[in-house]
């Protein structure tokens, strides 16, 4: 998006389509917060989604580099002028913030705000989100605010579309949700019932056989003949089913747009902040792509239930015609040359198994109190 100001139906509509066209949720508040910054012109913008426990669930920002936003620290919680637009669900227009008895300071890395515009997004009678604007970009009228009322009915416009589609998105990934659910329940059930009955057999089989070793040793080959039949079966209907279990996700969606999901699904799920980014990513081939796809999920697993890291970024650029994974986090890391001792921990023997599988390549790098990269590399298929 530029940075001047837009204004006129023609913006409006595009900012609304803008909206509407995404479904992943951290996506459609990306585009809301970026919508409201263009159009009304302002430095800063940032949607909250609140949680249950007195903080925000996710917040978003626009206006603020990366470098500041990781500066500034962990989210803000639920206080001053946000806690007033999300409880008291009114739009607040205010010449200076910091004058409000309601401001209660922000980190040293935070940009100064001054005028400033927000108001709750809701969902009827539910107030799901707190969009807000800061810094006009235009003269300021002598001790008044730079927003105008008409700044505020606008906005007032942006939230309601706003609610639609972040309710959209909640309801499409839920959806896509259930259906993973559904699918593995189906299979398992599958799985179950096909492989439990050819090892029933295995174990009659063999057991028929050890009878007949010393008495019957021909009739006991031709058992031992059959259980390694039954063998081959079992090993068939398996390896049928991990096929199967290939992510639906990845055959919809690709892979790319699969990591987005998962990655923004943990970023609400754990404390810790999990970004993903790409670059240039063509389709690959679906080995190389679920490989990918399960060595990234072993490595978010890992860095998030064992590293106590802070922030988790998982990037994914091509490279030739391949493509390379990082899962980097800032936790506990572990000494390297404890192999055996930290593979089995963390899965580095698995994940090897599936990078030497695709023809790829994976470096581990890590140190104790410096964090952990896991970088896994595939080529073009």
């Amino acid at each position: 998006m530029s940075h001047g100001p837009r204004s006129g139906l023609a913006a409006v509509s595009s900012a609304l389509l803008a909206m509407s066209r995404h479904l992943e949720v951290r996506d459609v508040l990306k585009t809301i917060v970026a919508s409201a910054r263009e159009l009304l012109d302002a430095q800063y913008a940032a949607l909250g989604v609140p949680d249950d426990h007195g903080g925000f669930a996710q917040f978003v920002v626009d206006g603020v580099s990366d470098e500041q936003w990781k500066a500034i620290g962990p989210l803000p919680r639920q206080h001053g002028i946000l806690a007033a637009m999300l409880h008291e669900a009114r739009p607040e227009r205010l010449a200076d913030v910091r004058e409000d008895p309601r401001f209660g300071g922000w980190p040293s890395a935070h940009p100064d705000l001054a005028d400033f515009l927000g108001l709750p997004v809701r969902d009827g009678e539910d107030v799901i989100g707190a969009l807000f604007l800061a810094n006009k970009n235009c003269p300021r009228p002598h001790g008044g605010c730079g927003f105008t009322e008409d700044d505020e009915e606008l906005l007032g416009i942006l939230a309601q579309h706003a609610a639609i589609a972040l309710t959209n998105a909640r309801l499409y990934e839920r959806s896509r949700e259930l259906t993973i659910v559904e699918e593995r329940s189906r299979l398992a059930h599958e799985l179950h019932d096909a492989v439990s009955q050819k090892l029933f057999s295995l174990r009659l089989t063999a057991q028929a056989a050890a009878a007949l070793v010393d008495r019957d040793p021909a009739r006991a080959k031709d058992e031992l003949q059959q259980v390694t039949a039954l063998a081959a079966e079992a090993a068939d209907e398996l390896r049928a089913a991990v096929v199967e279990l290939r992510p639906a996700a990845l055959d919809d969606d690709g892979l790319v747009a699969t990591l987005r999901t998962q990655t923004q699904v943990l970023d609400r799920a754990h404390t810790a902040r999990v970004t993903f980014t790409s670059h240039g990513v063509r389709a690959l081939p679906s080995a190389q792509e679920e490989a990918l796809l399960r060595v990234a999920q072993e490595a978010l697993h890992n860095a998030l239930r064992h590293s106590g890291a802070d922030h988790v970024d998982v990037t994914l650029d091509r490279v030739g015609g391949g493509a390379v994974l990082r899962v980097t986090d800032d936790g506990c890391g572990f000494d390297p040359r404890s192999v055996r001792r930290a593979g089995r921990h963390l899965g580095l023997v698995s994940m090897r198994d599936r990078v030497g599988g695709v023809g790829g390549r994976l470096t581990v790098e890590s140190m104790p109190g410096k964090g952990t990269t896991i970088e896994m590399e595939v080529p073009g298929g």
